[in-house]
């Protein structure tokens, strides 16, 4: 039988760059080209609900259902000019992912025919069949109600035939289903909180709003090699396979030229995502071979959420028209960095203020001080809660393994900023706030500008880096809905906001100048969250100590990481901004234990299935032949000459032998070990269980695997390799 492994390596390598027909516009022409953005609405809506609508857009100002029936019109007429059939709402359930039902626009007329019709009703909210969609409990399979409801703050947009309705998904009860319910309502609590500090700077501030810039790595393998690992095919990682001679020790693909199918995918998607109004501006090689990232201009943090999950599931349709699969998880390979998906956030005024950004006053740098002393405080009472809302599965393979941020939150500052942070802390009032701002570098080479530099170095071991006007949260999965860590993120500082105003105010009412208050407090704001500053190596051991000296949450088994979610502080945080419920947030905790066991139950069905049916036949196989060649020769030769030829194959046969035993001990181990851990029922406990005792047998099982590849004849080997996934392109 032919091998399948080289079939499909040989035709990966025949594979040439799908041409991708570049449109005759600039793209400042096409961008937004499927979503019914503000110029749609102007020219498709009637003026006065235009007006309306955008009020409810920019000011929060309450949807008025009587609206509803001619914007949806508008919607329509110009969803049919570009060729739409169909209407979905497009909404995020626990799942990670996104979920869409699409309807017809078509009606019966009354009079045996069809008409086509999208009323406002329809527009606003629907009632998906959501039994299916996971809840933690709040519902029952026989009460499945589900709303969906329109999220006019993001744009309508078309994809394919059908125009998609972004929207949130609660229960009939009303709980919050999804991500972008909580999120609204966090982005809703760090505006009043931030526009409050904010009046004591600028009285003109209204409105303070979130905004986030998504960095998305990812790796690409050639579809056919794809398809010869039911492992990438069912689990999206390599469960198995040794380490290539070279990967990315020669540290020459990060930065290098993109490859040229690689290209053209990069170039089609970038077109289909500047249509739907995605800002893609950075496209690159990134450190592991085959691995590479794409990064979109910033944007409100909501709007930003929902371009990045659009995004994703579009890189996956893209990439399969050129001939790859895109692979989301974190760690798909052993061996190399792995994916992760950083976020940069920051906070800005409707009076073009960025809140994280030195100014050149003195009021200007003590707001500067304030929101970041705050951000800090958020993040120091939080710590846990924040590693809580990046974890999973996926990403636990990749924190701390000296390619990622560790498994501890803190934040990285740079020299000047602590210093002067120490400064404010060690010093009277009198004698605070002298910025020395950016220091000038010139480079002597002719024709090249001045360029700026900050006093220090970024720190990329950092969970939590200050980046000079913004925070740069690295620790971000690549797979994950950013929602999770921009709910937790936004909610931390609001509470920190909120806390350190009453402080203030009382300050103020015992008879304190508000200057004066507000420094006072930020000097006791300074040395509460000094523990979370940390300007050194995050890859250390040592720093895993320190961390504990510090009272930082050092856990790392993400199943117990996952408590955090219901400590006190957090129910307490959540429900006094209104954020989610205890409720909302003992379900969510229930389908994130659900989830863990569900993705390691799949790998080690998948590692035990791959075991039995592909690696231990293969190298019996090969051991056979082995022995054939011994016994062979055993015939043609005396004894002693024989032994001493057959030495080698000898060694190969037992070693065989013992790493096959292993591997057949281990799988029968793992199957033994997940039918104990299937009968807890706490899902909770079910999910440590399979944490300390699933997990680890998958570990030796991989590592006999991975010594088997390294014996067996290479054309016997029916996976394709590190060497086939990582290099060809």
């Amino acid at each position: 039988m032919t091998n399948l492994r080289f079939n499909v390596v040989e035709e990966a390598f025949k594979k040439k760059p799908l041409e991708v027909v570049t449109p005759m516009e600039r793209p400042s022409e096409y961008f937004g080209k499927n979503v019914f953005n503000r110029a749609k609405m102007y020219k498709y809506l009637p003026p006065s609900v235009y007006e309306t609508l955008i009020d409810v857009i920019d000011n929060g100002a309450t949807l008025d259902r009587s609206i509803a029936d001619a914007v949806a019109a508008g919607m329509k007429q110009w969803a049919e000019e570009n060729g739409v059939t169909h209407y979905t709402h497009w909404f995020q359930p626990l799942t990670e992912g996104t979920a869409e039902k699409h309807d017809a626009f078509i009606e019966h007329d009354g009079k045996g025919g069809m008409i086509e019709e999208f009323s406002g009703k329809l527009l606003v909210q629907q009632e998906p069949d959501a039994s299916s969609f996971p809840s933690g409990g709040i519902r029952n399979t026989f009460e499945a109600r589900g709303y969906s409801a329109w999220d006019p703050t993001s744009p309508v947009f078309i994809m394919d035939d059908t125009l998609c309705i972004p929207t949130i998904f609660i229960s009939y009860t009303g709980e919050a289903l999804d991500y972008k319910a909580p999120l609204l309502r966090a982005l809703h609590a760090v505006n009043v909180a931030a526009t409050e500090v904010c009046r004591y700077f600028d009285p003109n501030v209204n409105k303070v709003t979130s905004n986030l810039g998504w960095e998305q790595e990812y790796f690409l393998v050639d579809e056919g090699l794809y398809s010869a690992r039911p492992d990438l095919m069912l689990t999206g990682r390599t469960l198995m396979g040794h380490d290539s001679a070279k990967n990315q020790q020669m540290e020459d693909h990060y930065f290098g030229t993109i490859p040229d199918r690689v290209q053209a995918f990069m170039k089609d998607l970038e077109i289909q995502a500047l249509e739907l109004s995605i800002p893609c501006k950075t496209r690159h090689n990134e450190v592991a071979p085959n691995q590479f990232e794409i990064a979109p201009i910033f944007e409100e943090t909501n709007l930003a959420v929902d371009h990045n999950m659009l995004l994703m599931s579009l890189m996956r349709k893209v990439a399969r028209k050129h001939g790859f699969r895109v692979l989301l998880h974190e760690k798909p390979f052993a061996g190399v960095n792995g994916s992760g998906k950083h976020n940069n956030w920051s906070l800005s005024t409707d009076t073009g203020v960025l809140l994280h950004a030195p100014g050149k006053t003195p009021q200007d740098n003590l707001r500067f001080v304030t929101f970041i002393v705050e951000t800090l405080m958020g993040v120091y009472r939080h710590n846990g809660l924040l590693k809580a809302s990046i974890m999973s599965a996926g990403n636990a393979h990749r924190l701390g393994a000296n390619e990622a941020p560790p498994a501890i939150i803190s934040s990285f500052l740079g020299k000047q900023l602590s210093d002067l942070l120490d400064h404010i802390e060690g010093s009277d009032n009198n004698e605070l706030f002298a910025m020395a701002g950016k220091q000038g570098m010139k480079l002597d080479i002719p024709e090249i500008p001045e360029l700026l530099i900050d006093n220090t170095d970024r720190n990329r071991t950092s969970p939590f880096a200050f980046t000079g006007n913004r925070f740069e949260f690295r620790a971000v999965g690549s797979e994950a809905n950013c929602a999770s860590a921009m709910i937790t993120l936004n909610a931390a500082v609001a509470e920190a906001l909120a806390d350190f105003k009453r402080r203030v105010d009382a300050l103020v009412s015992g008879g304190q100048e508000l200057t004066e208050a507000i420094i006072n407090t930020l000097r006791d704001d300074i040395r509460t969250c000094k523990p979370i500053r940390f300007d050194g190596n995050g890859y250390s051991e040592e720093w895993v100590e320190e961390a504990k000296r510090r009272g930082l949450d050092t856990e790392s088994s993400c199943p117990v990481v996952f408590d955090r979610y219901i400590d006190e502080s957090s129910v307490a945080m959540f429900e006094s901004l209104g954020v989610m419920t205890r409720k909302e947030l003992e379900a969510r905790n229930e389908v994130k234990w659900d989830t863990y066991t569900k993705r390691i139950q799949i790998e080690a069905r998948v590692m035990g299935d791959i075991t039995m049916n592909h690696i231990v036949p293969v190298a019996t196989h090969y051991q056979s032949q082995l022995a054939k060649n011994v016994q062979n020769m055993r015939q043609i030769f005396p004894a002693e000459k024989a032994d001493k030829l057959c030495a080698r194959n000898m060694k190969l046969i037992e070693e065989i032998a013992e790493r096959t035993q292993l591997i057949e001990t281990g799988v029968e181990e793992l199957v033994n070990a997940r039918k104990v851990a299937n009968k807890i029922e706490c899902e909770r406990e079910k999910a440590i269980a399979y944490h300390d005792t699933v997990e680890p047998k998958m570990k030796d099982i991989r590592y006999q695997i991975d010594k088997l590849e390294l014996i067996v004849a290479d054309e016997l080997w029916t996976l394709p390799k590190y060497r086939e996934l990582l290099f060809i392109r």
